[in-house]
């Protein structure tokens, strides 16, 4: 895998770099700030782009419009997003492109599940935060409807598990995790799919049309 790092703390920068390698990755590029980004990208021709949302100058939303410029050129290529805050304003239109994530920063502390989901990712799936996942949720009326195990099932979809992997998380049988992600299905008026991935899209999707307030 083929990888651009975008990050202005240098010790994070070179801490990522040096655990993609460490895991037999390939870091082609890295960079201090987004300006960059969508040039580093068209010279190195990176598997996967992961970028800090805030970078100068302003540290606001530097990385994410970076990140939303890469997808409309690449829409192929895979991005993820690192912050040190819960951020929802781009989160909902990248995600809904496919090949995205966003993790929160303490989510590398865990090296395997990191590269895990960054692998994901640049696989053309998705990978975010149970916290960002919760800050969607807990925004959007209709999930007044279901119930706490249905909420659960929901945010571990939209994490990017399967039905097979959500069973192992909590503990159920497959048989009844299906049964769960129909019901959900149902009560948010959203087409069943076979394709896990595509859940997530459609759920996420969902959440974020229906939101009163995409910002922060």
């Amino acid at each position: 895998m083929r990888i651009v790092i975008a990050e202005d703390q240098v010790l994070l920068r070179e801490g990522l770099r040096m655990l993609f390698v460490d895991g037999g990755h390939e870091v082609v590029a890295t960079l201090g700030d987004a300006d960059g980004l969508l040039a580093a990208v068209a010279t190195y021709q990176p598997d996967l782009v992961v970028a800090d949302i805030r970078m100068p100058p302003t540290h606001t939303d530097e990385g994410a419009r970076a990140a939303q410029a890469v997808k409309s050129t690449y829409p192929e290529l895979g991005v993820l997003l690192l912050s040190q805050h819960i951020e929802t304003q781009h989160v909902v239109d990248l995600v809904s492109r496919g090949g995205f994530g966003y993790l929160l920063k303490d989510r590398v502390l865990d090296v395997a599940e990191f590269l895990a989901a960054a692998e994901r990712v640049a696989a053309g799936g998705s990978a975010l935060d149970p916290q960002v996942v919760a800050g969607l949720v807990a925004r959007h009326d209709p999930l007044g409807t279901l119930t706490e195990r249905e909420r659960g099932v929901l945010e571990l979809m939209a994490e990017g598990l399967t039905n097979n992997g959500i069973a192992k998380r909590l503990y159920l049988s497959e048989r009844t995790v299906e049964a769960h992600v129909r019901h959900l299905f149902t009560k948010l008026s959203l087409p069943e799919s076979e394709d896990g991935h595509r859940r997530v899209l459609a759920v996420l999707a969902h959440l974020g049309a229906a939101a009163p307030d995409r910002g922060r």
